[in-house]
């Protein structure tokens, strides 16, 4: 895909960044044969939306349905390492400043000058113009009914000015941006970048926030017909599979395949049947299935790894239920329940050297590691502890066996909901035996629109996993923010307002882990959001036909971040 490359050396020193929420078709064929070379890569979710900028879109599967469409800025490879696309760019992204005592802390970006959408139609600095804008919040007054799940970086820049092929943007006085080359990566909250043109093309004026915000629900709510990567969705829909193509006006190096067929299926058990019968070539399911794992290993010809990914497993409470924001019942809800044996029960037989996630933004291997639950309760599975705690908050009815109450009312019953997926129905399932041994009733839900349920905070307690790419400084404000849309469940504290304003702000990385640190510091004994752990990932492929395709477990986009370059054994 990349047929000309400048690789930028940056530590990976997180695995979180502008977080997204973590039927089968015919097989692959051509080849060896002559014959068009096709490939059928699972999904194993439908995905919410056409577009990844929303809410309602905010997920893994809705970016690897993209893989291959959306062009990009550069990308976080499998090692760690960041490298620009060349492709797209005509040279590196320019820093003009990063001081911002020194005046507007502003970088310029300018696109290749062969760099085409696939009508034709030039990739121009408006482009970034108008993805910028359409992934600012309403407030800042850019774009009617726009709901992008961070829009943090994006609300910091007070101008940009296109000229031609470059866009240059500056930052509203005062403020920085240490990660400022992510606007329009592959980690960015779009995957990539959006065509201004066919805003135009359907009498949408990008500079009136009402058009603005028309053309984001289209985005939304129709199939692209356009593309800037080396491939095209030339059919499907959000219920049952895309199909890709090649992308005829590709200004990159030709991709090999013919034809990539992306089936959504969200029964892992039928994975190995389905890649024994050649009816699929591999994936990069979001979700642990050790049962897969384990009978793919004894299939010859599948090319099978597990390692811990990007994506981490943990358990939120629904603020908005009026009930649940008591932080007292909230802190025995989390101390009740147990995060290690969670844990064991789903990866300990395939996975024993699993670690449990004691840092929500940093993994124990980051030099910005601090263990933020050695001192605390919550997750440890205490039953006498969380007992104690609702004792002492005046809760009654607290033994295995009765019914918790508070002043007489009954507590509960709690909607405890999750995707449907193996470690996630085991982990429901403990959960829910776990409060019961403190008097909670939980109902068990499961959901197939991940992205919509969290959205409209249609849950009490429930299960998903946030997925990013070694950058971080984004995601304190984006998960506890009161004012962001990823915060779903309404947590609202001034102090970490503050502090997590000030790490997405912060003239380095160093002090924007600190403070990051400090935020964290106090949300986690307020109980809204507990880590479990970042999940092992699988992924497997045939290795007996398929070239190039291996995992990316810094991208979201998993094994498809290289999609153009993916080809079939000849």
């Amino acid at each position: 895909m990349f047929k000309r490359r400048k690789t930028l050396a940056l530590a990976a020193a997180a695995t979180s960044a502008v977080m997204v929420a973590s039927g089968c078709g015919g097989g692959g064929d051509g080849g060896g044969d002559g014959g068009p070379k096709e490939v059928t890569w699972v999904i194993n979710s439908l995905p919410g939306a056409w577009q990844a900028t929303s809410l309602a879109g905010g997920s893994v599967y809705v970016i690897q349905m993209l893989s291959g469409v959306l062009p990009y800025t550069g990308q976080w490879l499998p090692d760690a390492t960041y490298e620009y696309d060349m492709d797209v760019l005509a040279e590196e992204p320019e820093l003009v400043n990063d001081d911002p005592d020194e005046g507007p802390f502003e970088w310029s970006i300018t696109l290749a000058e062969d760099a085409v959408w696939s009508d034709g139609e030039p990739m121009t600095g408006e482009d970034l113009r108008v993805s910028w804008m359409l992934g600012t919040s309403p407030d800042e007054g850019y774009c009617t009914g726009c709901d992008p799940r961070s829009s943090a970086s994006n609300d910091k820049v007070e101008s940009v000015e296109v000229d031609g092929k470059t866009a240059t943007f500056q930052l509203k006085e005062g403020l920085a941006d240490p990660e400022w080359m992510g606007l329009f990566d592959a980690h960015g909250q779009s995957g990539g970048f959006l065509p201004a043109h066919i805003a135009a093309e359907n009498d949408w004026d990008v500079d009136d926030p009402d058009d603005l915000g028309e053309y984001y629900a289209w985005l939304h709510s129709e199939r692209p017909e356009w593309s800037g990567g080396p491939y095209m969705i030339t059919s499907g829909d959000l219920e049952n599979e895309v199909v890709k193509e090649p992308n005829p006006n590709w200004f990159g190096e030709a991709p090999a395949l013919d034809k990539i067929t992306m089936p959504y299926n969200t029964d892992e058990g039928t994975f190995v049947n389905a890649f024994v019968n050649n009816e699929i070539d591999g994936g990069n399911p979001a979700d642990y299935s050790e049962d897969v794992i384990l009978q793919l290993e004894d299939v010859a010809n599948a090319e099978v790894t597990v390692a811990e990914g990007a994506t981490w497993e943990h358990i939120d409470l629904n603020l908005k239920n009026e009930t649940l924001q008591d932080v007292e019942l909230r802190r025995a809800i989390f101390t009740a329940i147990d995060r290690d044996d969670i844990a064991n029960r789903n990866f300990g037989a395939g996975y024993p050297d699993y670690e449990l996630k004691n840092n929500h933004t940093f993994g124990a291997d980051s030099p910005y590691f601090v263990d933020h639950y050695e001192n605390e309760p919550l997750g440890t599975g205490d039953l006498d502890e969380a007992r104690s705690i609702l004792e002492e908050a005046g809760y009654e009815g607290f033994e295995s066996g009765e019914d918790l109450t508070l002043d007489g009312e009954e507590i509960g019953p709690f909607r405890l909901r999750s995707t449907d997926s193996t470690v996630r129905n085991t982990s429901v399932q403990l959960i829910q035996a776990q409060l019961s041994e403190i008097g909670i009733t939980t109902n068990i839900e499961m959901t197939d629109d991940l992205g919509g349920m969290l959205a409209a905070a249609e849950y009490d307690i429930a299960q998903f996993g946030w997925s990013g790419s070694p950058y971080f400084v984004t995601t304190p404000q984006q998960q506890w923010h009161s004012e962001s849309g990823s915060n779903f469940g309404g947590y609202a504290n001034d102090e970490v307002d503050e502090l997590t304003a000030q790490v997405d702000n912060a003239p380095d990385l160093d002090t924007a882990a600190e403070l990051s640190n400090e935020a964290m510091a106090i949300h986690v004994p307020e109980a809204y959001v507990m880590p479990i752990m970042a999940e092992p990932n699988y992924f497997f492929a045939n290795s007996d036909r398929l070239v190039n395709v291996h995992d990316n477990l810094q991208s979201s986009y998993r094994a498809t971040y290289n999609i153009g370059e993916w080809d079939v054994a000849s």
